[in-house]
């Protein structure tokens, strides 16, 4: 919206400042991150007021959870506020891929509060249905897939890009939709796996998002993504504002996140970030980068697989718990160290998918 100023500029005066993406980026990371502080406790308190026990604990579980009964959770929804106020404040909003980008994390947001609602109102750990979720996440990632590739210029449209090699495109045609979902529900699902301890999703998302903002800027520049040997996808560069909203908001939410939790994250953050991260990655032609930069969100949605997988076909179990951060919890690991390590690893994975952006 604010980008609107800039028709003010005349010269070099001050308005002229809301033409640049790297400008509006940082207005949206602080506009974010003011929202998160100012309204965190107030949501908090409003939540604990409506919720009254909290989120349910998984009688499973680590034992060292149950002290964490009474928390609240839909602290997902102080991201989302700040996120979308943000990005519409500063974002073009004559930009389809923020629109789809934007709709996509609405929508899993919208999934996910529906399961933390029955959660807590039944009191149980199951939720809305998985097949429905599902569902209902399949669709919403076919619109965003069919939408992205019918707006993405014609060389690129209903294409697989591949990191390194910088002039290898693979025509998809019409199964570019279903692999396109699976990215965008497999992102979404596997970070809200991801979320089982106290800032451990939180932070890999804003590493996540952050170094999707660069790549996003550098697709979106047209001397940059030559320069870099990259696939131009005009427009694209807008999604770091986004980016940049979503980093914003998430240390908003951190602040509150950080142990003990004064609020839990729920699927109505772990759903709509995930399914945000995988939007970025669709429309910024940079799919199988993500699961290098997600690579942690990857692991623990395939230890969840293979555990499962395994105990039908033997009875027996790889891991003592999964997610893999139970197994670690029951190895006697302690949270912050499990949070801190995972932290590390996130940060690794991101810098080696950034380094794909020069490996041509």
């Amino acid at each position: 919206m604010l980008f609107w100023l800039a028709d003010f500029a005349h010269g070099g005066d001050f308005f002229n400042l809301f033409r640049y993406i790297t400008f509006r980026a940082g207005g949206a990371f602080f506009t974010a991150l003011m929202f998160g502080f100012l309204f965190g406790r107030p949501l908090i308190d409003l939540l604990r007021r409506k919720q009254k026990k909290g989120q349910p604990i998984r009688d499973d579980g680590p034992q060292t959870h149950f002290v964490k009964a009474g928390t609240p959770t839909m602290g997902g929804l102080l991201i989302l506020s700040a996120l979308v106020f943000s990005t519409l404040l500063w974002a073009r909003l004559d930009n389809p891929y923020v629109w789809i980008v934007l709709l996509v994390t609405l929508a899993f947001g919208t999934i996910g509060f529906a399961d933390d609602y029955a959660k807590v109102t039944k009191q149980n750990t199951k939720g809305v249905s998985s097949r429905v979720r599902m569902l209902i996440g399949l669709a919403v990632a076919a619109l965003a897939a069919w939408v992205s590739a019918s707006v993405h210029p014609a060389p690129l449209a209903w294409t697989l890009a591949f990191p390194v090699f910088k002039n290898a495109l693979f025509n998809l045609g019409y199964l570019f939709v279903p692999f396109a979902m699976l990215v965008i529900v497999g992102a979404a699902n596997a970070v809200n796996l991801t979320d089982g301890l106290d800032g451990l999703a939180a932070m890999p998302v804003m590493i996540a998002a952050g170094t999707f903002g660069i790549i996003a800027y550098f697709v979106g520049h047209a001397t940059f993504s030559t320069y870099l040997g990259l696939h131009f996808v005009p427009g694209t560069g807008e999604i770091a504002v986004f980016c940049a909203a979503l980093i914003g908001g998430g240390l908003g939410f951190l602040w509150y996140n950080a142990p003990p939790a004064a609020v839990f994250m729920g699927d109505t953050g772990s759903l709509a970030l995930g399914g945000a991260l995988g939007a970025i990655a669709v429309v910024t032609k940079h799919e199988i980068v993500l699961a290098i930069v997600g690579g942690l969100f990857v692991v623990e949605a395939l230890s969840v697989i293979i555990q499962v997988a395994y105990f039908k076909r033997t009875g027996k179990r790889v891991f003592l718990m999964a997610p893999i951060h139970h197994h670690f919890e029951k190895k006697g690991w302690a949270e912050p160290q499990i949070v801190i390590r995972f932290w590390i690893i996130s940060l690794i994975l991101a810098l080696i998918g950034l380094a794909t952006l020069k490996l041509r």
